[in-house]
């Protein structure tokens, strides 16, 4: 069962998934094992607890962002999600990923050998 790929909708600022488009406000679409949508799962909840270690330390004045190591897993790691929907994506959310020019084509076709 897990090798069946299904819907399932983003709400990227949210961190949600949702298994049908009215549970929530979504913006991309994907088709996905259940995997994959674990694996995305564990992105998103890691996002969460290093945006929160981040916003700690933005509190100490004299450390720079690009100085910061959750701030570079955090820019990391979106990457990474966006990789994922790029490629689990309908044609819609690749050509919506692709216009905001965030994925670099060749890291993108690294990262995808893994999903």
């Amino acid at each position: 069962m897990d090798g069946q790929k299904q819907s399932y909708y983003i709400n990227i600022q949210s961190n949600e998934i949702f298994r049908g488009p009215h549970e929530g406000e979504w913006n991309f679409k994907i088709e996905a094992t259940e995997s994959q949508v674990n694996a995305l799962e564990r992105l998103f909840e890691h996002n969460d607890e290093t945006d929160w270690e981040s916003y700690f330390r933005s509190h100490i004045p004299y450390l720079e962002y690009h100085h910061q190591p959750q701030n570079r897993e955090y820019d990391q790691r979106i990457q990474l999600i966006y990789t994922m929907l790029f490629y689990l994506g309908d044609e819609k959310t690749r050509a919506h990923i692709r216009k905001m020019g965030i994925l670099n084509e060749d890291s993108v076709n690294t990262q995808h050998k893994s999903f």
